[in-house]
């Protein structure tokens, strides 16, 4: 058999570094699945369950190797179901290539089964390039485009391949003549630092300052020696967006921790305090947490010149990598004399790491969910990738989890998705078969594809060098988050027909599937189940069975969140009073840390369980 565009399209991804392509197959994609069948294994198909799930685990390969994420899926349905993981990619910038199989060119247009305008279908996930090859002369450039434009502006890209024009005979090299294009692999250079005027600019500003606050996301991640420089040079505290998490270890006194609705005390009263703000690979959305405009004077440094002074009316904005450019402007900032402000928020952050503790030790019925992730900070590997979903279990990372030096941890940042922590795993496992890999979910999570998504672990993972997979599911039966924001911004009762999820045997399953799993209902049985885990010699499901009724406390509640929350449980919450016992011992907590959650009433009796209530 001779050559096909297939095979050509196959190759040319392997020239551009591809080794690993996530996909499901189907009819429109034939020729392409052909080629995999002849390559001999240099590029590896990974079959997902479905392909949202194949675009979350291409987007989790770009977050954790830094690489370009390839998926693929068939015509029509196949391509539909890719959107959500892409439109994840796109809003946390990550470089994705997704490749769509579709109806012959004679039948285009004419209304044929599975027949769907792909071009517009993807126009808006993949605005920055989107392309139909129409003849072989094209494969070439079109894939060469789309991989250089997602790896270099960190964005989607989609191709568009007719089931005839795969089977074409390739064409290597395009005819030199008139109308044909003659494109080429290779590295992008470019500016990565800002010019030394624009650097000493923001030098002025930020040694004018005397209470520097630095905010840090996920484009700071490579950064950790640098930021640390720096912030020891300005005397600063450095709060982290959720993608930023790993970006600095939490043991360090003077990190804050997350930022906004899920973030911590000294977060917030950093950022009310600062007189200049530096923001670093970071475009945290919400302005409520961030200083007042006129408040702090700022500087920003971002990769993508289309991030800066988007989020806050920045002096300075400085286009470059966040390592090099804080190396380069090292040298040009002053020690800080006065430390007064560095001694505030380390005393703040000690503070409030006990009240963490205090919270989650807290009685709960069966068991505190935020007991869940606190015992598992001081058992998380070294090494460890963590995966977290969207819901109450970010609320959790972001604040009960201590992350350490060399570990790696995301989630789905920009767009929020649910079901992102079980593919992200297994796409961390496939990228790094040596590291141990926790995914971290909601029960809710899990229902909607983490249940599919197990199969796909239960597959694969005799393969990786080092089996331990930790999927542990919050069972609470609630949709948590959401049942929370009802109550606090909405002013609603919890609606249970929309809100209460069914029961189901999440460690039962696991074992049907050849995996561990564990049920834990007591919380004296967390620490270990989390050391019988990570200790397993396969995956391991760890059904926590939690309190729906804790609240994941913001760190701020202005007053119309109050009303509404009060308003909720006076008006018909089906949880009011187990919402109220809960929510006394989390205010405790904050006032009392030493008392472990335990508050006056309950240590004279006067608080009765939850599971009392009628």
């Amino acid at each position: 058999m001779k050559p096909t565009v297939s095979d050509h399209l196959l190759q040319r991804l392997h020239a551009w570094g591809v080794r690993r392509v996530f996909g499901y197959p189907g009819d429109g994609i034939n020729g392409l699945i052909g080629a995999f069948g002849r390559r001999e294994g240099d590029i590896e198909f990974v079959q997902a369950r479905h392909e949202e799930l194949a675009a979350f685990m291409a987007t989790a390969h770009a977050k954790f190797t830094g690489e370009v994420g390839v998926c693929m899926a068939t015509s029509g349905p196949g391509a539909i179901h890719l959107l959500n993981g892409l439109y994840d990619a796109k809003a946390d910038h990550q470089p994705v290539v997704a490749i769509v199989g579709q109806q012959a060119r004679s039948a285009l247009g004419g209304d044929y089964q599975q027949e769907v305008d792909l071009p517009a279908l993807f126009k808006d996930v993949a605005g920055a390039y989107v392309q139909t090859v129409m003849v072989a002369e094209q494969a070439r450039h079109v894939i060469d485009r789309a991989v250089r434009i997602a790896r270099d502006q960190r964005t989607v890209t989609c191709v568009i391949v007719p089931n005839d024009v795969q089977e074409l005979p390739q064409v290597l090299e395009p005819p030199r003549e008139h109308g044909t294009v003659h494109s080429g692999i290779g590295h992008t250079g470019v500016a990565a630092v800002p010019p030394a005027t624009e650097l000493a600019r923001a030098a002025a500003v930020l040694n004018a300052g005397r209470k520097v606050a630095i905010l840090v996301g996920a484009g700071a991640l490579h950064a950790a020696d640098e930021l640390q420089l720096v912030a020891d040079r300005l005397g600063a505290g450095v709060a982290k967006a959720l993608l930023g998490k790993c970006a600095l270890p939490d043991d360090l006194p003077y990190v804050t921790g997350a930022i906004g609705l899920l973030g911590t005390g000294p977060s917030w009263e950093m950022m009310e305090g600062c007189d200049t703000l530096l923001m670093i690979g970071s475009s945290f959305p919400y302005s409520e947490y961030l200083p007042k405009e006129g408040q702090a004077r700022g500087v920003q440094i971002d990769v993508d010149p289309r991030q800066l002074a988007l989020r806050y009316p920045m002096e300075v904005s400085l286009a470059g990598d966040s390592a090099l450019t804080l190396r380069a402007l090292l040298p040009l900032l002053k020690p800080r004399a006065d430390s007064a402000w560095r001694d505030q928020i380390v005393k703040s952050v000690a503070r409030w790491w006990d009240v963490m503790q205090a919270r989650a030790m807290a009685p709960a019925q069966p068991m505190n969910p935020q007991r869940v992730f606190w015992e598992l900070s001081p058992r998380l590997p070294s090494d460890v990738i963590l995966a977290c979903d969207s819901g109450t279990s970010a609320a959790w990372y972001a604040r009960d989890l201590k992350v350490r030096h060399g570990m790696m941890g995301s989630l789905s940042g920009g767009l929020a998705s649910m079901g992102a922590a079980l593919p992200y795993a297994i796409a961390a496992k496939f990228a790094h078969p040596a590291r141990p890999v926790v995914a971290l979910l909601g029960d809710g999570a899990m229902q909607m594809i983490g249940l599919n998504a197990l199969i796909t672990l239960a597959h694969h993972w005799r393969r990786w060098t080092d089996p331990r997979v930790v999927v542990m599911v919050l069972d609470n039966r609630d949709l948590n988050m959401v049942t929370w924001e009802q109550r606090a911004t909405a002013g609603d009762p919890k609606f249970e027909p929309s809100q209460t999820l069914p029961g189901f045997s999440y460690a039962e399953y696991a074992r049907l599937l050849g995996l561990n799993g564990l049920r834990v209902d007591n919380p004296d049985d967390i620490g270990l189940a989390w050391e019988q885990a990570l200790a397993a010699d396969r995956p391991t499901v760890l059904q926590m069975v939690v309190d729906p009724n804790v609240p994941p406390l913001p760190p701020h509640i202005p007053a119309k969140q109050v009303a509404s929350y009060l308003s909720a449980l006076f008006h018909g919450d089906p949880d009011a009073r187990q919402v109220m016992v809960a929510t006394l011992r989390q205010w405790w907590a904050g006032v009392a840390p030493g008392r472990h959650g335990v508050t006056p009433a309950d240590a004279a009796g006067g608080v009765g369980d939850a599971q009392d209530a009628p």
